[in-house]
């Protein structure tokens, strides 16, 4: 059994352009890894209207439980324009003791250090450990998230696979690899806001039905402090933000009313809504306000929650044995495909530090891969323990 290397397994599926929707050869590198294991490595491809068909993988080796599961991606966002980078973004080189390149950091390194972590521990235990271990690997995650880890999710499931605990390998980390485990993700409610009124002469307002003012009260009703906090939070969460993204009128006019204005924001929500809670309780606001308004509501994700047991414990214990530090547990940050597996298995989030992804110049510390291939054979281990 030939193990792979993790930072050898990173370079070549950086050298992989796989921008999505482009799986560009990352998946066929990552089955050429994981087949020599003993992986039974399964392509599936799904598509949907308007959207493009996606690859993806999922490997597993071993038929029993308790089964863990690491969720990733290969695809990538656009580097933009590469002769800002120092090295070409998808040579995946190696300088100052850093592997440089798309998908360094979110993801590549990560899928690389279990695959790494996978072998490593099989070389020793062998594939009777009493359990099986999988990876689930999408290439439509930096994008519409349609065609990926929520239909193969929905595929296993319908022919009777259940996964017992999962690994989602996105940067969780802050200042060095394992100080941060993500145990939960807050929601997102992107709503667009028409206000209507009836267009007039500045100089005749009553003969007019202004819809701005109404547009900026319906707006400050949802910040009932001074800041974007709408709530106190949680236990495990923050208070939710508002955030206003775009006001638009399109009036080049200074002596017109407008007939209408549009705005439109994004709240990030806590464990204390619901997509539609939080939508019943921004038309309770802007009915108070009153008047003619459209409102438009789109959900990216409810929030949800791994509460602190035996998962977050197990995961806990193996960054602190390889890194001599405990974790700390978070729910911050964006949405990923961890919102997808919570409806099928508890979940959490554990990668590399964050500081570069999506950034010019992407970089992780050669000695960073290692460690977090270390911390996922632990959680590995921890999963199966040898009987004695």
């Amino acid at each position: 059994m030939t193990t792979p290397d993790p930072i050898a397994l990173t370079r070549a599926l950086i050298r992989c352009p796989s921008v999505t929707p482009a799986d560009a050869g990352a998946l066929a590198v990552l089955e050429a890894a994981l087949a020599p294991l003993g992986f039974r490595c399964e392509r599936m491809r799904f598509e949907a209207p308007g959207t493009a068909p996606i690859d993806n993988l999922y490997a597993r080796i071993g038929a029993g439980r308790p089964h863990l599961c690491f969720a990733g991606h290969t695809d990538v966002v656009p580097p933009g324009n590469e002769s800002r980078w120092r090295f070409p973004p998808f040579e995946g080189r190696i300088a100052e003791g850093r592997v440089w390149g798309r998908g360094a950091c979110d993801m590549k390194s990560a899928v690389a250090a279990f695959a790494a972590a996978s072998g490593r521990f099989l070389a020793v235990r062998g594939p009777e450990f009493g359990g099986s271990i999988s990876l689930l690997i999408t290439g439509d995650e930096e994008a519409e998230a349609v065609n990926g880890t929520v239909k193969m999710l929905q595929a296993l499931a319908a022919r009777g696979e259940a996964i017992d605990a999962c690994i989602v390998g996105e940067p969780s980390s802050s200042e060095a690899v394992g100080d941060t485990i993500k145990i939960g993700r807050r929601g997102s409610l992107t709503g667009r806001l028409t206000v209507r009124g009836v267009q007039g002469h500045v100089a005749y307002p009553h003969k007019a039905d202004n819809p701005l003012p109404r547009l900026v009260r319906m707006l400050a009703a949802l910040s009932p402090g001074a800041g974007p906090e709408i709530d106190g939070g949680s236990p495990h969460f923050d208070p939710s933000t508002l955030a206003i993204t775009t006001i638009d009128v399109g009036n080049p006019a200074a002596n017109v009313i407008p007939a209408e204005g549009r705005a439109t924001f994004n709240i990030r929500f806590n464990d204390t809504w619901t997509a539609d809670s939080l939508g019943a309780w921004i038309r309770e606001r802007f009915d108070a306000v009153g008047g003619d308004y459209a409102l438009e509501l789109h959900s990216g994700a409810d929030s949800f929650l791994t509460a602190p047991g035996e998962l977050t414990g197990r995961v806990a214990g193996a960054v602190e044995r390889v890194t001599g530090r405990r974790p700390a547990f978070s729910t911050s940050g964006g949405t990923s495909d961890a919102r997808f597996v919570k409806d099928y298995a508890p979940v959490v989030e554990l990668g590399l530090v964050n500081a570069t992804i999506h950034k010019t110049d992407e970089n992780v510390p050669v000695e960073e891969i290692e460690t977090l291939t270390r911390i996922y054979q632990a959680v590995i281990e921890n999963s199966f323990p040898e009987k004695g």
